[in-house]
């Protein structure tokens, strides 16, 4: 029969199958061939064995997560503050592996967050601001999870745990308060794992992520990165040269969009950054 992963802990898989619930192991052919099962699997299972996984739509190294539809990124305005580096890299990951990505902004009592939401809303992603005096802000975030396979992330700290509990209570997820000698979040959340939600969505809590740990996800080739960023790849005047990368070159389109504010300078800023990475990289290995 075939099951959905829930859950993946010491090697032991929680798959939900017709038949209810049931805990598996993997084939050790697996292994040999360098993959092994992940959260959002479909597989096929017999006596209690995993045995085939089925094909995968995208997957995400760490933490690892397979068939998403929608990547929600909590970010907090403030305790941690934004690291919008990180955020760009995570978001044209997400472009590049087709996942739809979400963005909510958080902690907005603290600190206002309304310039840096433009610049994601005009570039067109969905962007959520979380007020949690105003209860009917979360409904929108759960029409958006309704039907889908979600994932939330972000930096440890930001309120991830602590919005799913608003968004469901019945999940009641451990959460922590902000240290303030290191200035982030405790790991509250310690493996991967997909709750369905009351409106019929699944949703996967994940632990936080560092910067280091984008490099698991992708290196990007460099002649597909600018169609990574919308806003890049929106310019409707062609540069001179059909090969350019928005770097040095003469009468490039896309630097002008910048000079002339049309582009962010932040966004501009993070492509140049992954870009000039992706090109040190003399192969690269597409994970999908």
């Amino acid at each position: 029969m075939t099951g959905l992963i829930l859950k993946s802990v010491g090697g032991l898989y929680t798959v939900e199958s017709p038949d209810g619930i049931m805990m598996c192991k993997a084939r050790g052919l697996f292994r040999k061939q360098g993959i092994s099962p992940c959260t959002g699997d479909t597989v096929t299972v017999e006596n209690g064995c995993i045995t085939e996984i089925l094909p995968r739509r995208n997957v995400l190294i760490r933490p690892p997560l397979a068939n998403l539809d929608k990547l929600f990124f909590v970010i907090a305005a403030c305790e941690p503050a934004p690291n919008v580096l990180l955020l760009d890299r995570f978001l044209a990951v997400c472009e590049y592996k087709h996942i739809e990505p979400v963005l909510v902004f958080t902690k907005l009592d603290l600190a206002g967050a309304d310039t840096l939401m433009d610049i994601y809303r005009n570039a067109g992603y969905t962007v959520f601001a979380v007020d949690y005096a105003k209860p009917e802000c979360i409904a929108p975030i759960c029409d958006a999870m309704q039907g889908c396979i979600s994932a939330f992330t972000g930096n440890s700290g930001v309120g991830k745990s602590t919005l799913l509990n608003a968004i469901d209570s019945s999940l009641q997820l451990e959460t922590a308060e902000i240290s303030k000698k290191l200035g982030r979040g405790k790991h509250t959340t310690r493996h991967v794992e997909l709750y369905t939600l009351q409106n019929g969505g699944r949703i996967a809590d994940t632990p936080g992520f560092s910067t280091f740990e984008t490099e698991s996800y992708a290196v990007i080739p460099p002649d597909d990165l600018a169609a990574c960023f919308p806003e890049l790849a929106s310019v409707d005047e062609p540069c001179r040269y059909t090969d350019c990368r928005h770097l040095h070159e003469p009468a490039c389109s896309v630097r002008g969009a910048v000079q002339a504010g049309n582009i962010p300078q932040s966004r501009y800023e993070s492509y140049t950054v992954m870009l000039q990475e992706a090109m040190q990289h003399k192969t690269w290995e597409n994970k999908k």
